[in-house]
């Protein structure tokens, strides 16, 4: 056992609690030192008052542990936890089993289900699903059938709805439909409730696998069999539909209204880009302006689909003007297009614009990403842009 684990044990034991379980959370999503991110864990008595943020607390603490391939401290880390009485509590006990599976440990993650008897823990859909997730996460889509056809038999428990919808999305992913629509149809005899969810991960599959015609139908059978059509399905339609012409992804937009629904940003962000893609460059900006008329904020998608066309026209200034609302909003599009604005910017002599983009780009990117900018400002002449920055930064704290 590593000595980082020892002082995190001794901490929890002898340790006040100096930070809530959602402070912990804010400050291990910036820390990656994993050392570190354990001190940042132990630092709070209670980890279970909020059982989903303490669970992503304990995910975030795990994965940094596995980004420096520390499996024998995560282990150590983990099974610490079978030692409190709360493991007798499924949640709790699921939390253990979606950790092992975010750092890649499977083995250990299945152990640790097959140990509920012994460790006096109820086992139920509730540990069954945390498995499942566990693998669909890792997108390890093989093993869930397989998972799906021992351990209800083994251990006498009855998967539920969302346990369903993991085996469909396995057989999805794996292109099997007709296995996924078999599912659906056994559920529907068993008297078990096919969710919206379901039909559209299976529609989604059919249009990927280009049967647009056997897509359609399963649609008509949703509204026959009553299921209760939501945002995302149509958002799959409007995402498939033939050609993406605006016109017709404009249609399928006033449908869903019609229905009753609100389209989201997902679907908006569909419609500008079959304009950026049409050439009709006005409306995709115009789209861009009125999402919130339509009560919708932009994402990271709407601002690094708008800026990726913007640069493909020649019109750096409004994508300069765009990817500083992507700023203002954390929503900066990536290295690839960001590098075509600032490469834009300098081709029409906005010189001062790029070295201020350059600036923000460095302090806002992963450090990972340093020397590929430092590469771009050489390679741009622009190795002037942290004075620009650090100039910025001394004129805001003056003015503060």
């Amino acid at each position: 056992m590593s000595s980082s684990i020892r002082h995190v044990r001794r901490l929890s034991t002898t340790a006040k609690s100096s930070i809530s379980i959602s402070r912990a959370k804010s400050l291990l999503q910036g820390e990656h030192d994993p050392d570190k991110a354990l001190k940042i864990y132990s630092s709070v008595s209670d980890h279970y008052s909020s059982p989903a943020v303490s669970r992503y607390a304990q995910e975030l603490t795990v994965r940094r542990l596995a980004k420096s391939r520390r499996f024998d401290d995560i282990e150590s880390f983990i099974e610490s936890h079978k030692n409190d009485p709360q493991v007798k509590q499924e949640p709790y006990l699921s939390s253990l089993i979606l950790s092992y599976c975010s750092a890649g440990m499977f083995d250990h993650a299945l152990r640790t289900f097959k140990q509920m008897d012994q460790l006096g823990t109820s086992r139920s859909a509730i540990s069954f699903n945390a498995l499942l997730s566990g693998f669909n996460k890792s997108k390890l889509f093989d093993k869930i059938p397989q998972l799906f056809d021992e351990i209800p038999k083994k251990y006498g428990l009855s998967p539920d709805v969302i346990s369903y919808g993991f085996l469909v999305r396995a057989y999805c992913e794996k292109g099997e439909t007709g296995k996924a629509m078999e599912i659906l149809t056994g559920m529907e005899k068993n008297g078990h409730e096919v969710t919206a969810a379901a039909f559209t991960m299976i529609l989604d599959a059919l249009y990927k696998k280009g049967e647009a015609e056997e897509a359609e139908k399963l649609w008509d059978r949703m509204g026959k069999k009553g299921c209760k059509v939501d945002v995302a399905a149509y958002n799959v339609r409007i995402r498939h539909c033939q050609g993406g012409k605006p016109e017709k992804v404009k249609a399928l937009i006033e449908e869903m209204s019609n229905a009753g629904l609100k389209p989201d940003t997902i679907s908006y962000n569909y419609l500008m880009t079959s304009y950026c893609k049409s050439g009709t460059m006005d409306e995709a900006k115009k789209v861009y302006k009125e999402l919130k008329k339509y009560g919708c904020n932009p994402n990271a998608v709407t601002f690094r689909t708008l800026v990726y066309h913007l640069c493909r026209t020649g019109d750096f200034e409004t994508g300069y003007n765009v990817f500083k609302k992507s700023v203002v909003k954390h929503r900066i599009p990536d290295f690839n297009t960001t590098e075509k604005l600032v490469e834009g910017l300098v081709v029409k002599n906005k010189i001062e614009e790029a070295k201020e983009m350059l600036g923000i780009i460095k302090k806002k990117f992963p450090a990972n990403l340093f020397n590929s900018w430092k590469k771009v400002e050489e390679r741009l002449g622009l190795a002037s842009a942290p004075d620009v920055q650090s100039a910025a930064d001394g004129d805001e704290e003056a003015s503060a």
